[in-house]
């Protein structure tokens, strides 16, 4: 799950960006209106926990602009304010789910894991190639009807590889689909993974390098 926070008090944005990346999910952020709808049109978030009062562009309008642009991200909105009369505006401009300040981090993960299940449910519900079969629902995953456990950065690195249907996907582009933006381009974190990836899905090899172009499950 790719999630972006937008949220313009640092120390909050902070907390909850570390607090999602220690479950395994990769945590883009934004401090202003802006800078979220660029990162948005730039990345196909799962997520965007979006503060509604944000400075320059309100959190509102980034909601209704990213539902008119067609954005499939599911919006959790965040507020400081948790009247009846808001959480329904809130939900009118397109917002998937509403949590009103002060939250508990854990009621926070709870939403976003629930988000991110009915996003992976709208996109694709089960992934299958080569014997290979992948619940993005349930993060279960299984080879020839034997169960695979996978950490977190595995298997989104498996849904991206079975969902590029056979083609080539690129070292940067599973940087940018697993891990944050905050991760060293040079780093050799996507290879180390394959190479575990594979380990774990066993014989005969199923991904397959393709030298100077990427990763690939034919």
């Amino acid at each position: 799950m790719k999630v972006l926070v937008v949220e313009d008090e640092f120390r909050l944005a902070d907390a909850i960006a570390r607090g999602l990346r220690r479950e395994g999910i990769a945590v883009d952020v934004a401090g202003d209106g802006d800078l979220a709808l660029e990162k948005a049109s730039i990345t196909p978030y799962d997520v965007i926990v979006l503060d509604r009062d944000l400075p320059r562009v309100h959190g509102d309008d980034v909601c209704q602009t990213l539902r008119d642009g067609g954005s499939a991200s599911r919006i959790l909105m965040l507020t400081a304010s948790g009247t009846i009369e808001d959480r329904v505006s809130g939900l009118n401009l397109g917002a998937d789910d509403y949590l009103p300040k002060p939250f508990a981090f854990l009621e926070l993960m709870a939403r976003v894991r629930a988000l991110g299940r009915r996003h992976a449910v709208a996109l694709s519900l089960v992934l299958e190639r080569r014997g290979v079969r992948l619940d993005a629902a349930r993060h279960e995953v299984s080879r020839d009807g034997s169960p695979i456990v996978l950490t977190p950065k595995e298997l989104a690195v498996l849904e991206a590889l079975l969902g590029a249907d056979g083609t080539v996907v690129s070292p940067e582009a599973l940087l940018d689909q697993v891990w944050d933006e905050h991760v060293d381009p040079f780093t050799n974190v996507v290879r180390v993974t394959v190479m575990t990836l594979r380990k774990k899905l066993g014989s005969p090899p199923l991904i397959e390098t393709v030298i100077g172009a990427g990763y690939q499950i034919a």
